[in-house]
Order: C-alpha cells, then structure tokens, then sequence
C-alpha cells in the first residue's frame, strides 16, 4: 500500500507575478526584483529563523499548487520540441510536484523574509527552509545532461529577430503607463529564441500565415519571414464573457484585459 504523507506549508510567497509566463523557469539572477516569504503565525517560526540572516541564498522547498496532473513524458520549454523523462527536467508535472530553488536571501523582518528574483508565482505554499552552502551545494563543473547541449545551442547569438508592428508598439506603451504591464521583454525573448510552435512556451498556429503566442492574461499574433519575426497586433487572452463574469474569480489583469478591449477589438475583426 502507498503510504500517505501529509505537509503543512509554514508559509507563501507574496510576489507581484501573477501567472506563470510572469515567473522565469530560474530566476533571473540581473533583475531587480523582490518577493516575501511570509511564514504563518503561532508556530515559534521567529525562533526556527534565528541565524538565518547570516546567509546569503536559501533554498525553499515548495509547491506547484496550480498543478493536478503528472506526465512521464515532458515537453521542456528550453530547447527543441523534444519531450523528455519528467525525472530528467525541472516540469511542474511530476508525480508529487514538490519544487526547489536557491533564492537571494536580501532580509529578515519578524516572520518575513526578504528575497531576491524568484521563479514562484504569488500564494505559492513553501514546506521548508534550508541554508544555501557554496561548499557544499554548488558543482558546477559537473555534467548536466541534455541541459549542456541545450546551452551550446542558446549561447549563440538569438536567430531570429523581433519587431513590433505600430499598432502593437501603441498597445504596449499603453499596457505599460496605464496598467504598469510590461510582457514584451519576456516575449521578444522567447520570439527570438525560436518562433516555431511549442506547447511549453505557449506558440501555436492561428491560421493562415499567422501564429500566436501566450504571455499569461495576454497574447500576441505575429508573422514570420525568413528570420524576423513580426508582432502585428497584442490582444487579452481572455474573452469578454469571462472577464465579465464576476462569478469568475482569479482571472489576473481583469480590468486593464477589459479596457484594452474597449479600445481595440479582437485581432480578428481589424483590418
């Protein structure tokens, strides 16, 4: 018989990242960014994190709590469209979807601690803290697997470049004064890596010359030419009769998803 385990999270992670397209498969170490682990009240945790602040890095042993499913077989969004054994890649999609990362530790304060860019997503649960140790943790001359080809291949320099069309330009800039929502970087990033289709990296066909890729609560439509890649148009990802739909809730960037489409109209009704 399995046996079954029960964990307690001791805290969550309040983050401004709302959906996974926000959050980097590894944290992105050059960013000035900060999150909060808030550990619960009425467990002594203050005590639990005495010396805790003499540490640079922890690792935080977590959750992917938006996760209810498993596959053997993963598709990585890093590197060609090849699936791999779930064992051998880092996919929220595994039998018991515990996670692991190594955060900057930039502050304690009570039950909260300071960190540093963070691959969770807001309300993430935590199950444990650990000290990073550089002695003992780090190997980095060992061999990574399929990971190394990966990153021979992505060393180089992007094969493909991005360009917004005047129409997206506009919405972007007013995504980004109106509604501080700012996805481009992220997705000219993944666009100039590789534009072709991708279940982990949210790019599909949309008929005829155009494609689509996801960006959490948004999409973009772009075209492909030789190697540039052309943003016509950004577009809600959700449809009006969801956003309007109170009874829906945890719908992310709800009101800034329904003024953009008071102001332009689906993609597929512009000329």
């Amino acid at each position: 018989m399995t046996p079954t385990l029960t964990l307690h999270p001791i805290g969550f992670i309040r983050s401004p990242k709302q959906v996974k397209f926000q959050a980097r498969h590894q944290p992105a170490e050059l960013e000035a960014e900060r999150s909060v682990l808030e550990l619960v009240p009425d467990c002594n945790y203050e005590l639990a994190l005495r010396d805790v602040a003499g540490f640079a890095r922890i690792w935080l042993v977590w959750w992917f709590h938006r996760n209810t499913t498993w596959r053997p077989l993963v598709l990585p969004p890093r590197g060609p469209a090849q699936r791999r054994g779930v064992f051998a890649t880092r996919s929220p999609h595994r039998p018991n979807p515990v996670g692991l990362t190594p955060v900057q530790l930039l502050g304690v304060q009570g039950r909260r601690l300071i960190l540093g860019p963070c691959d969770l997503v807001d309300s993430t649960p935590v199950f444990d803290i650990k000290p990073y140790i550089p002695a003992y943790d780090a190997f980095p001359e060992a061999a990574a697997g399929w990971h190394d080809e990966v990153d021979s291949a992505l060393s180089a320099p992007p094969q493909f470049t991005v360009r917004l069309s005047p129409l997206a330009e506009a919405q972007a800039e007013w995504l980004r004064t109106t509604w501080e929502i700012d996805f481009c970087p992220r997705m000219v990033e993944l666009l100039a890596q590789d534009p072709s289709p991708h279940r982990s990296r949210r790019i599909r066909r949309r008929g005829g010359v155009r494609w689509e890729i996801g960006c959490g609560a948004w999409r973009a439509f772009f075209t492909v030419a030789g190697q540039t890649v052309n943003v016509v148009t950004l577009d809600a990802a959700y449809p009006p009769r969801f956003l309007n739909d109170l009874a829906l809730e945890g719908i992310p960037d709800r009101a800034a998803q329904l003024a953009f489409l008071a102001r332009w109209p689906e993609p597929e009704t512009q000329s």
